[in-house]
């Protein structure tokens, strides 16, 4: 089963933010993955981020957090970011504050 991507608002706007060109290609190339077994693709992430998944891209930095709707056969790409542990523009936090506002 091949899987659609969809990028929300939000992480257009991470994508777009990225100014270095290999890295944004490098990120592009990874989410175009995601259209392949994309459930077995990166990591389960755990607690308010547990219906999520999170995959490495450009180089181990950035990470790339997104949700897979098996039924709908849809990919959604919710963040993308540096992980930066500790930091209050973290991947995980920023993620976790997107989901919580809506």
């Amino acid at each position: 089963m091949r899987f659609s991507i969809i990028l929300t608002a939000d992480a257009q706007a991470d994508l777009d933010g990225i100014s270095d060109t290999r890295t944004y290609e490098a990120i592009e190339r990874k989410i175009d993955e995601l259209t392949t077994d994309p459930d077995k693709r990166g990591k389960a992430l755990a607690d308010d981020l547990r219906d999520y998944r999170s995959v490495r891209a450009a180089g181990q930095r950035y990470r790339i957090v997104y949700q897979v709707g098996m039924l709908e056969g849809v990919v959604t790409v919710v963040v993308i970011g540096i992980r930066k542990e500790g930091d209050k523009r973290d991947v995980y936090r920023v993620a976790s504050k997107r989901l919580r506002k809506g």
